[in-house]
Protein backbone atom coordinates (compact mmCIF):
# COMPACT_ATOMS: atom_id res chain seq x y z
CA UNK A 1 0.00 0.00 0.00
CA UNK A 2 1.76 3.42 -1.05
CA UNK A 3 1.53 6.67 0.86
CA UNK A 4 -1.53 5.93 3.14
CA UNK A 5 -2.95 9.08 3.11
CA UNK A 6 -4.59 9.59 6.27
CA UNK A 7 -0.83 9.28 8.07
CA UNK A 8 0.24 11.79 5.52
CA UNK A 9 -2.59 14.01 7.19
CA UNK A 10 -1.76 13.16 10.73
CA UNK A 11 1.73 14.44 9.95
CA UNK A 12 0.10 17.41 8.70
CA UNK A 13 -1.50 17.86 11.86
CA UNK A 14 0.70 18.11 14.06
CA UNK A 15 2.49 20.57 12.60
CA UNK A 16 -0.96 22.75 13.50
CA UNK A 17 -1.53 25.85 15.40
CA UNK A 18 -2.32 25.33 18.67
CA UNK A 19 -6.22 26.64 17.77
CA UNK A 20 -6.54 23.68 15.39
CA UNK A 21 -5.39 21.54 17.81
CA UNK A 22 -8.20 22.86 19.89
CA UNK A 23 -10.51 21.64 16.93
CA UNK A 24 -9.39 18.37 17.03
CA UNK A 25 -9.95 17.51 20.92
CA UNK A 26 -13.09 19.06 20.43
CA UNK A 27 -13.92 16.44 17.67
CA UNK A 28 -12.81 13.97 19.90
CA UNK A 29 -14.74 15.39 22.81
CA UNK A 30 -17.94 14.87 20.84
CA UNK A 31 -16.64 11.39 19.94
CA UNK A 32 -16.66 10.43 23.35
CA UNK A 33 -19.71 11.86 24.63
CA UNK A 34 -21.29 10.12 21.71
CA UNK A 35 -19.89 6.78 22.38
CA UNK A 36 -21.11 7.29 26.51
CA UNK A 37 -24.36 8.00 25.37
CA UNK A 38 -24.58 4.65 23.21
CA UNK A 39 -22.83 2.57 24.96
CA UNK A 40 -25.37 3.57 27.99
CA UNK A 41 -22.17 3.34 30.40
CA UNK A 42 -19.03 5.37 31.35
CA UNK A 43 -17.27 2.49 32.09
CA UNK A 44 -14.43 2.06 29.17
CA UNK A 45 -14.35 -1.89 30.94
CA UNK A 46 -17.89 -2.85 29.22
CA UNK A 47 -17.61 -0.51 27.04
CA UNK A 48 -15.24 -1.12 23.85
CA UNK A 49 -16.36 1.59 21.62
CA UNK A 50 -15.62 4.43 24.51
CA UNK A 51 -12.35 2.05 25.23
CA UNK A 52 -11.34 2.84 22.04
CA UNK A 53 -12.12 6.49 21.97
CA UNK A 54 -9.93 6.97 24.74
CA UNK A 55 -7.19 5.24 23.28
CA UNK A 56 -7.67 7.67 20.31
CA UNK A 57 -7.97 10.39 22.21
CA UNK A 58 -4.81 9.40 23.81
CA UNK A 59 -2.96 9.21 20.36
CA UNK A 60 -3.99 12.54 19.87
CA UNK A 61 -2.45 13.94 23.06
CA UNK A 62 -5.85 15.01 25.01
CA UNK A 63 -5.05 15.23 28.14
CA UNK A 64 -6.42 12.71 30.52
CA UNK A 65 -7.99 15.58 32.69
CA UNK A 66 -10.15 16.68 29.77
CA UNK A 67 -10.91 12.96 28.71
CA UNK A 68 -12.44 12.42 32.13
CA UNK A 69 -14.29 15.38 32.21
CA UNK A 70 -16.07 14.78 29.20
CA UNK A 71 -17.32 11.27 30.31
CA UNK A 72 -18.28 12.49 33.08
CA UNK A 73 -20.45 15.56 31.79
CA UNK A 74 -22.03 13.00 29.61
CA UNK A 75 -23.01 9.97 31.50
CA UNK A 76 -23.93 12.56 34.32
CA UNK A 77 -26.45 14.65 31.66
CA UNK A 78 -29.64 13.31 30.29
CA UNK A 79 -30.60 16.39 27.96
CA UNK A 80 -27.07 17.23 27.10
CA UNK A 81 -26.77 17.71 22.68
CA UNK A 82 -27.72 14.48 20.51
CA UNK A 83 -25.86 14.12 17.29
CA UNK A 84 -26.48 11.78 14.40
CA UNK A 85 -23.76 10.03 12.62
CA UNK A 86 -24.21 10.94 8.78
CA UNK A 87 -21.64 9.83 6.32
CA UNK A 88 -21.30 12.07 3.06
CA UNK A 89 -19.57 10.65 -0.56
CA UNK A 90 -18.42 12.87 -2.75
CA UNK A 91 -15.87 13.72 -5.63
CA UNK A 92 -12.94 16.11 -4.92
CA UNK A 93 -10.82 18.07 -8.00
CA UNK A 94 -9.67 14.75 -10.90
CA UNK A 95 -12.21 12.84 -9.48
CA UNK A 96 -10.34 11.91 -5.98
CA UNK A 97 -13.18 9.84 -4.14
CA UNK A 98 -13.65 11.51 -0.40
CA UNK A 99 -15.81 9.90 2.49
CA UNK A 100 -16.96 12.28 5.09
CA UNK A 101 -17.96 10.60 8.12
CA UNK A 102 -19.92 13.37 10.51
CA UNK A 103 -21.72 14.21 14.01
CA UNK A 104 -24.44 16.35 13.57
CA UNK A 105 -27.28 18.20 15.81
CA UNK A 106 -28.35 19.94 12.45
CA UNK A 107 -27.91 17.58 9.75
CA UNK A 108 -29.49 20.57 7.17
CA UNK A 109 -26.65 22.62 8.39
CA UNK A 110 -23.79 19.99 7.53
CA UNK A 111 -25.38 19.34 4.39
CA UNK A 112 -25.07 22.59 2.92
CA UNK A 113 -21.76 23.46 4.55
CA UNK A 114 -20.46 20.28 2.63
CA UNK A 115 -21.98 20.79 -0.29
CA UNK A 116 -20.67 24.25 -0.57
CA UNK A 117 -17.22 23.03 0.13
CA UNK A 118 -17.25 20.44 -2.80
CA UNK A 119 -18.55 23.08 -5.11
CA UNK A 120 -16.06 25.79 -3.87
CA UNK A 121 -12.91 24.04 -4.62
CA UNK A 122 -13.64 21.65 -7.56
CA UNK A 123 -15.79 18.99 -6.68
CA UNK A 124 -19.30 17.41 -6.05
CA UNK A 125 -21.22 15.99 -3.59
CA UNK A 126 -22.47 12.58 -4.63
CA UNK A 127 -24.81 9.89 -3.25
CA UNK A 128 -24.64 7.03 -0.74
CA UNK A 129 -22.33 4.40 -2.19
CA UNK A 130 -20.79 6.26 -5.19
CA UNK A 131 -17.01 6.44 -3.64
CA UNK A 132 -17.17 3.97 -0.99
CA UNK A 133 -17.00 0.61 -3.00
CA UNK A 134 -13.60 1.98 -3.41
CA UNK A 135 -12.69 1.97 0.35
CA UNK A 136 -12.40 -1.40 2.64
CA UNK A 137 -12.82 -0.92 6.70
CA UNK A 138 -10.06 -1.72 8.69
CA UNK A 139 -8.74 -0.91 11.80
CA UNK A 140 -5.22 0.58 11.18
CA UNK A 141 -2.86 1.12 14.20
CA UNK A 142 0.11 3.44 13.40
CA UNK A 143 3.29 2.99 15.53
CA UNK A 144 6.30 5.15 15.04
CA UNK A 145 9.60 3.72 14.02
CA UNK A 146 11.71 5.18 16.99
CA UNK A 147 14.70 2.20 16.86
CA UNK A 148 11.91 -0.45 16.88
CA UNK A 149 12.98 -3.87 15.57
CA UNK A 150 11.09 -4.61 12.54
CA UNK A 151 10.67 -7.94 12.96
CA UNK A 152 10.05 -7.66 16.78
CA UNK A 153 6.72 -5.18 16.21
CA UNK A 154 5.60 -7.29 13.24
CA UNK A 155 5.42 -10.43 15.86
CA UNK A 156 3.84 -8.94 17.89
CA UNK A 157 0.98 -7.58 15.60
CA UNK A 158 0.57 -10.41 14.13
CA UNK A 159 0.71 -12.39 17.62
CA UNK A 160 -2.13 -9.78 18.49
CA UNK A 161 -4.02 -11.18 16.19
CA UNK A 162 -3.28 -8.11 13.26
CA UNK A 163 -4.26 -9.23 9.37
CA UNK A 164 -1.85 -6.93 7.91
CA UNK A 165 1.69 -5.35 8.91
CA UNK A 166 3.82 -2.88 6.47
CA UNK A 167 6.66 -0.73 7.25
CA UNK A 168 7.43 2.74 5.57
CA UNK A 169 10.15 4.99 6.04
CA UNK A 170 9.06 6.28 9.48
CA UNK A 171 6.39 4.42 10.74
CA UNK A 172 4.88 0.61 11.18
CA UNK A 173 1.13 0.49 10.32
CA UNK A 174 -0.59 -2.57 11.80
CA UNK A 175 -4.10 -3.46 9.80
CA UNK A 176 -7.30 -5.70 11.21
CA UNK A 177 -10.39 -6.67 10.83
CA UNK A 178 -12.74 -4.03 12.29
CA UNK A 179 -14.48 -6.52 15.07
CA UNK A 180 -10.67 -7.36 15.72
CA UNK A 181 -9.52 -4.02 15.79
CA UNK A 182 -10.06 -3.66 20.17
CA UNK A 183 -8.50 -6.84 20.60
CA UNK A 184 -5.08 -6.23 18.78
CA UNK A 185 -4.38 -2.82 19.60
CA UNK A 186 -5.39 -3.52 23.78
CA UNK A 187 -2.77 -6.61 22.83
CA UNK A 188 -0.07 -3.73 21.79
CA UNK A 189 -0.60 -1.67 24.21
CA UNK A 190 -0.30 -4.48 27.00
CA UNK A 191 2.96 -5.46 25.85
CA UNK A 192 4.20 -1.30 25.97
CA UNK A 193 3.55 0.42 22.41
CA UNK A 194 2.94 3.61 22.01
CA UNK A 195 0.72 4.77 18.83
CA UNK A 196 0.78 7.65 16.81
CA UNK A 197 -3.06 6.70 15.57
CA UNK A 198 -5.22 4.45 16.60
CA UNK A 199 -9.01 3.92 14.76
CA UNK A 200 -11.33 1.96 12.38
CA UNK A 201 -11.11 4.05 9.02
CA UNK A 202 -11.70 3.78 5.85
CA UNK A 203 -8.91 2.56 3.81
CA UNK A 204 -9.27 2.84 -0.11
CA UNK A 205 -8.05 0.04 -2.33
CA UNK A 206 -6.92 2.45 -4.64
CA UNK A 207 -5.10 5.83 -4.75
CA UNK A 208 -5.57 8.32 -7.35
CA UNK A 209 -3.21 11.45 -8.58
CA UNK A 210 -3.15 14.72 -9.19
CA UNK A 211 -1.67 15.92 -12.33
CA UNK A 212 -1.97 19.84 -12.30
CA UNK A 213 -0.86 21.94 -9.74
CA UNK A 214 -4.18 24.00 -9.37
CA UNK A 215 -6.37 21.17 -8.55
CA UNK A 216 -3.70 20.06 -6.34
CA UNK A 217 -4.24 23.34 -4.09
CA UNK A 218 -7.91 23.08 -4.81
CA UNK A 219 -7.81 19.66 -3.25
CA UNK A 220 -5.90 20.22 -0.05
CA UNK A 221 -8.76 23.42 0.47
CA UNK A 222 -11.53 21.36 0.04
CA UNK A 223 -9.63 18.49 2.64
CA UNK A 224 -8.85 22.42 5.28
CA UNK A 225 -12.65 23.21 4.79
CA UNK A 226 -13.67 19.77 5.96
CA UNK A 227 -11.33 19.16 8.32
CA UNK A 228 -11.92 22.44 10.31
CA UNK A 229 -16.31 22.28 10.25
CA UNK A 230 -16.47 21.16 13.63
CA UNK A 231 -19.43 18.79 12.68
CA UNK A 232 -17.21 16.85 10.81
CA UNK A 233 -14.86 14.00 12.83
CA UNK A 234 -13.06 11.94 9.71
CA UNK A 235 -12.11 12.76 6.34
CA UNK A 236 -11.25 9.58 4.12
CA UNK A 237 -10.35 9.92 0.70
CA UNK A 238 -7.99 8.27 -2.08
CA UNK A 239 -5.11 11.11 -2.83
CA UNK A 240 -2.05 10.00 -3.45
CA UNK A 241 -0.83 12.91 -1.47
CA UNK A 242 2.58 14.48 -2.98
CA UNK A 243 5.25 13.85 -0.49
CA UNK A 244 6.88 16.89 1.59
Amino acid sequence: MSGHSKWSNIKRKKEKTDGARAKIFTKIGRELAVAVKEGGVADPAVNSKLKDCIAKAKANNVPNDNIERIIKKAAGSADSEKYEAIVYEGYGPSGVAVIVESLTDNRNRTAADLRHYFDKFGGNLGTPGCVSFMFAKKGVIVIEKAGQSEDEVMEAALEAGASDFLADEDIFEVYTEPVDFSDVREALESKGFEFASAEVEMVPSTYSSIAEEENRAKMQKLLDALEDNDDVQNVWHNWEMPQE
